[in-house]
Order: structure tokens, then sequence, then C-alpha cells
């Protein structure tokens, strides 16, 4: 027997739909609105009122005209070099850390795991970081941003629990065959724990794509910025004036850069917005495998 629901139920649900309903809208408003603004002519932008925006001003494409080329087109493609080169090196690293510490008989594991979690609550702090790069002739190089943080021990530790959940039957009978460690790593355990490897990827991606410190300390070249430092400095000091072209006596300069700072919002968050949803479904289970080890 299936027990009718009840009108209190009835009017609990409808009330909990729109309620979340609501909320809902006014979490997603800001982004629309800022797409929105985006798309919009900057002179008619200008004079919209600001409380509500269901459509762009003016329909135009020159706010991300400017952002794709000059330099913030040199920014958005630094920041694609450093996520792709970064995150590729930070997940290699990641998976050799994770191998060692998990797999059974290797020489002091147990000390070099302390050691690494250790640097997970204490460092040397910020200025001997900068000597030390300073040191290794990392300034004003790619190499500052790629390599000084590419391992993260959370996400190693995480990596690691991940691969010790695989049985050591499957290494022993592999080695048995003539497998070696490195056919092991990449054609046993690293399939059989995608779900957990799918998340680490995604933090070292997200972590690279807004990453803007390191490029303010290290880089002094202007044409290694990445995007996210471009942004800092339009949304913070509106230096986004400096990079309109004036030569079109009938757009208003301040409001193209109103308008070029909502453009750049939207590039700056697009990808991972677009990535984010393919890797979802592992992001529970990935995190609950690589967290807990019964």
């Amino acid at each position: 027997m299936v027990e009718k629901e009840s009108n209190a139920s009835r009017i609990f649900n409808v009330v909990n739909y729109i309620l979340l309903a609501l909320i809902g809208i006014i979490c997603l408003y800001p982004f629309l609105y800022v797409v929105l603004a985006s798309f919009s002519n900057p002179n008619q932008f200008i004079k919209h009122d600001f409380t509500v925006l269901w459509k762009p001003a003016g329909f135009s494409l020159e706010a991300y005209k400017h952002v794709f080329t000059g330099e913030l087109g040199t920014g958005y493609l630094n920041t694609m070099i450093y996520v792709i080169a970064g995150t590729a090196i930070s997940m290699f690293l990641t998976f050799l850390g994770a191998y060692v510490l998990s797999r059974k008989g290797y020489l002091f594991k147990k000390p070099l795991t302390f050691l690494i979690m250790f640097t997970m609550y204490f460092n040397g702090g910020l200025i001997p970081f900068y000597l030390w790069i300073n040191q290794l002739n990392m300034i004003d190089t790619r190499w500052a941003i790629l390599i000084p943080m590419a391992l993260s021990t959370y996400n190693m530790i995480v990596m690691r629990t991940a691969f010790a959940s695989v049985p050591e039957s499957l290494i022993e009978a592999a080695k048995l065959d003539g497998a070696n460690d490195f056919t092991c790593l990449f054609r046993i355990i690293i399939p059989l724990s995608k779900a957990t490897v799918a998340v680490v990827l995604l933090f070292y991606a997200v972590s690279r794509w807004n990453e803007w410190l390191p490029a303010s300390m290290f880089l002094r070249s202007r044409e290694m910025y990445p995007l996210q430092l471009f942004l800092r400095e339009i949304l913070l000091t509106s230096s986004a004036d400096a990079i309109v072209n004036t030569g079109g006596e009938a757009t208003n300069v301040t409001a193209l850069a109103e308008i070029i700072k909502y453009a750049t919002i939207v590039v700056s968050t697009l990808p991972i917005l677009i990535i984010y949803p393919f890797v979802q479904k592992y992001f529970v289970s990935g995190v609950m495998i690589g967290g807990v080890k019964e």
C-alpha cells in the first residue's frame, strides 16, 4: 500500500521548492548579471540604472575584442600554459610520491611520510622562500611558477591512501610477469584509482588557474603575466582605462573599461565552469576513497 501524500506535506513541498528556487536565483543572478553586462554596449550600459539587468544593454562584443587582444590575450595564453604544464608536472610528482608511500617494503617510508606531512603545518616563511627562488635563478622565469609549488602535500596524502587501497596481490602478480614499478603505477594502480585521480586533477587545475601571488612575486616581465594578475590590476587599480584604445571617439572610455572588467571575469571563470561538470561525478567518491582508509 502506498500512502497518499497529506495536504500538509504537499504544502510543505511547494513552499520548500519555492524557497529553494528563490535561493537559487539569488545565488545565480550575480553571475548572470556579469555575463549580461559583458555583452552590453558600453554607452548604453553606463546609462543603465544598475538595479536589475535581464538582458544585455545593447548587444556588443567590443569588450571581448579587447580581452583577447593585447596584454589580456597574452595573459590568457600564459595562464593556459601554466595550467596545462603545471598540472601535468604536479600530477606526475604526486603519482610518484603517492606510489612510494603507499607500497610496503620501502626503506624509511614512515620517517619520509612524517617529514612530508610536517610541511603541511610548518614552513620557512615567505622571505626565505623568495631568497631560495632567487638563489636558484628562477626569478622572472616560467619555472618560478611551475616548479616551486608543484606538489601539494594534502593531494599526495589523498592519492597515497587511494593507491594503498589497491590490493598488493595485483602488484605482486604483475611483478612476477616482469612489470617494473612504473608499469605497475601507470597500468594498474592509476586506472584503478581514476576517481581520486580526477578529483586531484581538478584540485591542481583550479589552483593553477586562480594562482596570482607567485606571479606577482617572481615575475617582472609583463609578457609572462598570467590572466589573473591582469584581472587583479583591472579590478583593484582600475587599470582597464590604460588598455582601452581611445581612438574611437564615440565610445565612452570609462564605460568600456567597466565592460572589460565583466568580460575578463567571464573569460577567467568559464574554463573551470566547463570542466567541473565532467569530473563532478568523481568528486565525492574520489575524496572518500582517498581520504578514508578502513
